[in-house]
């Protein structure tokens, strides 16, 4: 599973009920939103409305985020665990790193790698896109890879991969 093709949205299985959830979540809203909306109509002056505008606000947003499911969703990939190569860096790896500063720390960091539509560092997902995981890519337990990240070039040796189940 290392070659992903252009024009997909690669996501977890995890990943990919989350974003079909929120596309059916948004489009069962709307009828709520319109209905704010005319609510607030009723209050009168619509130049002086906080309750109409900010209704008005709302649809604006929940409606461009339908418009980014319409195309996201039927152009997912989802990744199934099975479908991960266990023996180096890919979609779904989880990865055990250490930083190589030259002195042991003994410090190891465990992250999973995702697609950018899932990537969350303060979750330990990281994307596939990003400076880290574009340099970790292919890559096997036992080696050391450098990333240019905003704060440099960091080093990591690969303690461990593993599949990720989620």
């Amino acid at each position: 599973m290392q070659n992903l093709q252009k024009g997909k949205y690669y996501v977890t299985v995890r990943g990919g009920a989350a974003l079909e959830k929120e596309f059916e979540d948004l489009q069962r809203k709307r009828g709520e939103i319109a209905e704010n909306i005319r609510k607030a109509k009723a209050f009168g002056d619509l130049s002086e409305n906080f309750e109409y505008h900010e209704a008005k606000r709302e649809q604006g947003f929940m409606e461009g985020r339908i418009s980014q499911l319409k195309i996201i969703v039927p152009n997912m990939a989802i990744v199934y665990p099975e479908q991960v190569t266990p023996d180096s860096v890919g979609f779904g790896s989880m990865v055990t790193v250490r930083e190589d500063t030259g002195e042991d720390t003994g410090e190891e960091w465990e992250f999973t790698i995702v697609g950018p539509l899932e990537a969350d560092p303060m979750e330990d997902r990281i994307s596939y896109e990003s400076p880290l995981g574009e340099a970790l890519w292919g890559h096997k337990a036992g080696e050391t890879v450098s990333a240019n990240v905003p704060a440099g070039v960091v080093t990591y040796e690969i303690i461990a991969l593993r599949v990720y189940n989620g």
